[in-house]
């Protein structure tokens, strides 16, 4: 009998063999954490596109309110030539 068939026996005994008891309400509790966990990784996930949205919208805002691409005046003026 090679290694091959002592595993497939193996395996055929666990799968014939006498299975465990199940508790009654697993499935449902089951079912229902993994809708809380659902809903909790869609409301995360509304939360940080929402963020998102707003860090956008406020930096737009600030942009547009100190123009940060435009050369601040200077302080000095040039000095007076050709008089």
């Amino acid at each position: 009998m090679s290694a091959h068939d002592r595993k497939e026996d193996q395996v055929r005994r666990l799968l014939e063999g006498p299975r465990p008891v199940v508790p009654v309400g697993l499935a449902a509790s089951a079912a229902a954490r993994g809708d809380r966990l659902l809903r909790r990784r869609r409301a995360l996930r509304r939360a940080g596109w929402t963020l998102l949205a707003a860090a956008a919208v406020a930096f737009a805002v600030w942009a547009s309110v100190t123009r940060p691409w435009e050369v601040p005046p200077s302080g000095v003026s040039p000095p007076l030539q050709g008089w």
